[in-house]
Order: C-alpha cells, then sequence, then structure tokens
C-alpha cells in the first residue's frame, strides 16, 4: 500500500518480541524515519494472522494475541471537553488496566503533550510497569525521550532498537532500517528544513539548540535596566500590596492550623 502511495520502495524488516530478553522494544529515531510505520506493519501482520490469513512475510511464528492495544496520533474530543493530552492518557489507562502478557501493545510517543519533565516520567513509569512481570506483554514503544534508552539496562525484557539514518552535509537520508541500539538523535531540525520551514528560521533554530546544549539561551536582546513608562502601573508591587494588607489583618494568636492554610492557599492566588 505504502508502495503505491509513496511511490518508495518499501524496506523490510524483521521482528522478534516476546522472548525472555525481549518483552518491551523501546524504539528512537528522527520523525518521519518509519517508526510508527514499523509498529503498524508488526500489529496488521498479527492481526492477519490471527483470522487464519496469509502475512506479507517470508516466516512468521505468531503465538495466540488475545489483543491489540494502540496509543498512536494525536487527537482531542471536544465534545467531551478532553485535550489531546487527556484522549491519550485515558486510552494509556485502559491499556495498562486491559493488558495481559499475551497481549500486543502499540505505544507511539507517550507523554509528548505535556511538560518535558511530566512527559518523560510518565513514559518512563509505563514502560517500567509494562515489563514488570505483572504485565510483560509484547509491546513496541516509540519514542523521542532518549533517557528511555538507559531502561534496558535496569529492568530485564527491555531492547533497544532505533532507525538507520545516514547523514550527507547538512541532509539527512532516512534508511528505514531497523537496528539494535538506541539513539540520542532527533534530527527534528533537519526534519523541519524537509518539510520546507524557511531557511532563516531553521538557521534561528540552530543557534538556538546549539545554546540550549551549552546550558542556555539568549531568546531576545534587552536593556539590563529597562526604564518603567512613565504612569506605567507595577503590577508585581501593586499585589505585594494586597499581600501586605491580608497579612495585617491575620491576628496569628487566634490563627488555627487549617486557617493558616487558607491564608497561604489565597496569598498564593494573589501573586499569579
Amino acid at each position: 500500500m505504502l508502495e503505491k502511495t509513496s511511490h518508495e520502495m518499501f524496506v523490510q524488516n524483521d521482528t522478534l518480541l516476546g522472548t525472555d530478553d525481549i518483552k518491551v522494544a523501546i524504539i528512537t529515531g528522527p520523525n518521519m524515519a518509519g517508526k510508527s510505520t514499523y509498529m503498524r506493519q508488526v500489529a496488521i501482520i498479527t492481526l492477519m494472522a490471527q483470522i487464519g490469513s496469509f502475512v506479507p512475510a517470508e516466516s512468521a511464528k505468531i503465538g495466540i494475541v488475545d489483543k491489540i492495544f494502540t496509543r498512536v496520533g494525536a487527537s482531542d474530543d471536544l465534545s467531551m471537553g478532553q485535550s489531546t493530552f487527556m484522549v491519550e492518557m485515558s486510552e494509556v489507562a485502559n491499556i495498562l488496566k486491559e493488558a495481559t502478557p499475551k497481549s500486543l501493545v502499540i505505544l507511539d510517543e507517550i507523554g509528548r503533550g505535556t511538560s518535558t519533565y511530566d512527559g518523560l516520567s510518565i513514559a518512563w513509569a509505563v514502560a517500567e510497569h509494562i515489563a514488570s512481570d505483572k504485565v510483560r506483554c509484547k509491546t513496541l514503544f516509540a519514542t523521542h525521550y532518549h533517557e528511555l534508552i538507559e531502561l534496558e539496562e535496569k529492568i530485564s525484557g527491555i531492547k533497544n532498537y532505533s532507525i538507520a539514518v545516514k547523514e550527507k552535509g547538512e541532509d539527512i537520508i532516512f534508511l528505514r532500517k531497523i537496528i539494535e541500539g538506541g539513539t540520542d538523535e532527533s534530527y527534528g531540525i533537519h526534519v523541519a528544513k524537509l518539510a520546507g520551514v524557511p531557511s532563516n528560521v531553521v538557521t534561528r533554530a540552530n543557534k538556538i539548540l546549539r545554546s540550549l546544549e551549552k546550558g542556555g539561551v539568549k531568546i531576545k536582546e534587552e536593556k539590563e535596566n529597562p526604564k518603567q513608562v512613565a504612569g506605567q502601573f507595577d503590577f508585581f508591587n501593586i499585589k505585594l500590596a494586597d499581600i501586605a494588607h491580608e497579612l495585617d489583618k491575620v491576628n496569628v494568636n487566634e490563627l488555627t492550623p487549617i486557617d493558616a492554610l487558607n491564608t497561604l492557599v489565597k496569598l498564593k492566588e494573589t501573586l499569579k
């Protein structure tokens, strides 16, 4: 199907999953390199095998799979008031509750809809849970959180894989081949360039990336002590004055612990 629509030769990849050494495959690599295609290929072949169909492979040994779970793509549910991240977490919750050792689980970019540390923490915990003795279901887990490749050394049953990429000057070529071992390269800016993002934006992004890798970035040139416009209110000082006024009204000797907590919450709200 992909060859018909993209006019690109489909690259064959082997899959070994379900042994004691490989229960969870952590797959890293750049966007557009083929991670999602590889995982969907495994899911489709598994489904075809379960219904007794021939499968597009030279050989395949597939056991009984009771359920196939997928968490792929981004979508929200406006009718239910759910954000993309909420939908993602709801689907993850269902997978963690329902998956068994005979299940196949496909996870693509868990945790990307929130802050970096939150997302990484959730992805890490999910991978740990799935690989634990309680679940140990066959899982393909694609991620851009390169920190997750450390799990291979910490938890039995987790194995690192990545998509092979060839660099040619400032350009990259996707080889579409799954190889053993993780990678810490995302090539996000390269992909942005391929997508047609203006060259000045790509150049600026590279500068910001280098600055971030060194530990800091100067986003905008500003004067060290900008002068306040005449007649402009300093809203921060106004808030501090409000807080001081509230504190003046507090009688510490008569304050109960719960009153103290309520007062603290109110003061914090004032600062927002």
